[in-house]
């Protein structure tokens, strides 16, 4: 996931906020679920999300880049600025939809990534949606009977990851390793077993409120 590329780093406050595209209303949530692929690709399966957006949160460093973060000392964690749709999906679907593709029980990470930048979190903007993903959490471990990991918090500055990340899922462009981009994120999903935990823990809730998933 290295790169020597490097987006500009624009700061984005807020875990929700509505804005005017294109005259249609918009707004947006921040979600971390571990790989930021991962829940790039997933959320570009949900109805309503007109973009997704991979990056970084929570960390005391300006404008970090993906080298730092992976070294685990900047307490970033990688996460994913979504664009949606109110008048087709809402906050509390979306929140919903989040703990269904990843592993709300683990605080040490997600599948096989480990460490602090891949534990899961949902930050948000307002009162009421901190009483939204609250209320999501506790029916999540009533559900499972478990306790949950996941950490609710206001959101601190989101900074877009290096271009080089954006969309890797689909990406076409070759990489060194004879793969593409595509086939090189298909090859990671399936050998770090997330589909197969989701669908274990959640069954046929699994990739609950998604139109299919990678």
């Amino acid at each position: 996931m290295k790169t020597n590329k490097l987006a500009v780093a624009i700061a984005v406050v807020g875990a929700m906020a509505t804005c005017s595209v294109q005259g249609a209303e918009t707004a947006t949530a921040i979600f971390a679920g571990g790989c930021f692929w991962s829940i790039e690709s997933d959320f570009d399966h949900a109805p309503g999300v007109i973009s997704t957006t991979s990056g970084y949160i929570g960390g005391h460093v300006d404008h970090p880049t993906y080298e730092q973060v992976v070294t685990e000392t900047t307490g970033h964690r990688e996460a994913v600025k979504i664009v949606y749709d109110p008048a087709i999906t809402s906050y509390d679907k979306l929140v919903d939809t989040f703990f269904h593709v990843i592993d709300p029980m683990e605080k040490n990470g997600q599948f096989c990534d480990f460490g602090e930048s891949y534990t899961t979190a949902v930050y948000v903007g307002s009162e009421a949606e901190m009483k939204v993903a609250e209320a999501e959490k506790a029916d999540v471990a009533k559900q499972l009977g478990k306790p949950v990991a996941t950490v609710i918090a206001m959101a601190p500055t989101f900074w877009p990851a290096e271009e080089y990340h954006q969309n890797f899922w689909r990406g076409t462009e070759m990489l060194n390793n004879g793969l593409t981009r595509m086939e090189h994120y298909m090859r990671y999903r399936i050998g770090c077993g997330k589909n197969a935990q989701v669908e274990a823990i959640w069954g046929k809730e699994a990739f609950k409120g998604l139109d299919g998933h990678a």
